[in-house]
This record gives C-alpha cells, structure tokens and sequence, in this order.
C-alpha cells in the first residue's frame, strides 16, 4: 500500500480507532476528529459494550471475572476472560468514551462490586499491581476517589524501581509486566489532573528499571527477557511486548516534554522490522478467553490496530531524530 491507502484503511475503521487516526496520523483539526470521537458511545464497539452493562453497574457480574466463572473448570485452563467490569472499563477508556456517558457508574460499582480477592469493595483496589493499575486510572476516569491506589504504588514499589503483581506470593524481583501495567495506570492518573511528586518520582523510578534493561533483555544475562517480547497484537490487555512498552513511553514523554529515550533504539527496531512489504503490521495472536465480541483482525493477518499504534509510534520516535 501507498502512505495514502494505508491511511484509508486505516480511516475506514469504527469510530473507536478512527478518531484516534485523524488526531494523530491525518493531524485533523479538534473539532473533526472530537466530533469522530463522540460517535464511540452511539455505534460500533462503544455503543455495543456499553449495552453488555448489567443494571448494578458490572459487567458480567463481576469485578475481575465474570460471575459465572469455573476457576476449577474447563475455560480457566485456557485463558483469562475479558467481559468483566475491569476490562470493559479499560476498553472504553481506551476507546474515548466521554465519562459522563457512564452516568453513576462509579458509584453502582462503589454500591455493588467486590474484587474476588479477599471480597475486597472496588475502589480501594487490590494487592495486584496490574488490577490496581487499571483500576486507579478507570476510577480517576469516573470521578471516583482513588487516592489510596495512588499511595499503594508507592507504598509497595520493589527495590529494583518495579512491581510485581507476585509479590503476596514473595517475590522480590519486579517484573516487566506488572511494571508496564502498573506505569499506564499511574500515567493515566496523571494525565487526568491528579498525583503528587512522590507518584511521578515513583514513576519516573520504575521507567528507569525498563530503560535500564532497554525495554527487553533481562538485567542478569543481557538475554531477550522472554519469546512474548516480540509478538505485537490489539488489543493490549494486559500483555507486554515492545508495541505496548513503546506506545507507553510515547505518552509518557509527550505528557513530561522530554525527547525519546535512546535505549528503547533495540525496541523500535523490532518493531519496525515487523513492518510487512505492503506497510502493514499483523496481528501476532489474539489472546485466548472469552470476550464480547471481536474487534482486530485474527492472528496472522493485518491489524489496522497494531499498525496504527506501530506508525504513532514510528512517527514520535522518527520526528526526534
């Protein structure tokens, strides 16, 4: 494809990823690409997850899970599901969803949502880093009072700069999992108007324990961190590979006005090398476990998705140099 029919391809999309197109890759005036964005709520794949909400405020029944879900049966042997109250948030988040569309959601799900850990109430968070990442910045999105995630982030940041989703199971050592999620829900939360010093510097402390180790090789052998490193795919859930750690420091540094980092050279060039000969990037897998419905391509074919974060990207990376 052209640069031209690659962004007609891109623009002929649901509203959820064309207003993104046109504010970052077309460079659109706000009131086109807001008017886009608005849409979300009213068709496509905002509109529809926004009508799989149950009456209390939850999405299938649950804070993590769906409420029907068989931890000893047959689906927890094959992936995570992606329909409850935590992963819809995320995805109209994501998507643009003006939060006032939600109503009273916050306070339904402050009324009548409980983690499956400990039975713990859902806007006090709980002892894993990445739920509690998603949740600060979901809640900071509906107006909900998510002070104390805040502080738990820097109550319970690893020595190394990171966190560990396992560290109630004793770990010690951060992970680059748990760390990316942990970032984008405190950037998040940022960029919404709140935090304090001592969050950004905890912040700006666990981008140095990614950067340190290039966003990919582990500290100890220099080694590629792990296979999943390379494979890029939409949606981000809670997976980490050298699109969605990218796509993070973008922000990241369009949000503090700082240039790119040098160290993340090994990470872009892996992307960038993933580039097909048409100017597309594909879909590495889609991620077992239920879902509401689908919205990328399957594994192996072109993802309007992953090439649209994989130019962005490109496009602030390419522009400093």
């Amino acid at each position: 494809m052209t640069v031209d029919s690659i962004t007609d391809w891109l623009l002929d999309s649901d509203p959820a990823l064309r207003w993104q197109v046109e504010r970052d890759l077309v460079g659109e005036p706000e009131d086109v690409w807001q008017a886009t964005r608005a849409r979300v709520a009213r068709e496509g794949f905002g509109a529809e997850l926004l009508s799989k909400q149950d009456a209390d405020g939850q999405w299938a029944g649950g804070a993590f899970f769906p409420a029907d879900f068989d931890f000893q049966g047959e689906e927890a042997q094959h992936g995570q599901p992606w329909t409850a109250t935590t992963w819809s948030l995320k995805s109209l988040r994501e998507w643009g969803v003006d939060a006032a569309v939600l109503g009273d959601t916050g306070a339904r799900i402050r009324a009548n949502s409980r983690w499956e850990y400990d039975d713990l109430p859902y806007w006090d968070g709980e002892v894993d880093a990445c739920i509690n990442g998603f949740t600060l910045a979901s809640g900071a999105w509906l107006g909900e009072d998510v002070t104390p995630i805040a502080q738990w982030f820097v109550d319970h940041q690893m020595a190394e700069g990171g966190w560990n989703c396992e560290w109630v199971e004793g770990s010690t050592r951060a992970s680059f999992q748990s760390t990316l999620n942990s970032l984008v829900g405190i950037l998040e939360y940022e960029k919404l108007g709140h935090g304090t010093s001592e969050l950004t510097a905890a912040r700006h402390r666990a981008e140095e324990y990614l950067l340190s180790r290039k966003a990919m090789y582990r500290e100890t052998t220099g080694e590629l961190v792990a296979p999943w490193v390379e494979r890029v795919a939409y949606p981000f859930r809670s997976f980490y590979n050298v699109l969605s750690v990218t796509d993070y420091f973008r922000s990241a540094s369009l949000h503090d006005g700082t240039p790119p980092d040098p160290r993340l050279s090994d990470a872009i060039e892996e992307l960038r090398s993933q580039r097909q000969p048409d100017g597309t990037w594909l879909q590495a897998r889609r991620h077992p476990g239920r879902v509401w419905f689908e919205v990328d391509a399957p594994g192996g074919e072109p993802s309007k998705w992953v090439t649209f974060f994989a130019l962005r990207v490109l496009d602030w990376w390419d522009a400093a140099r």
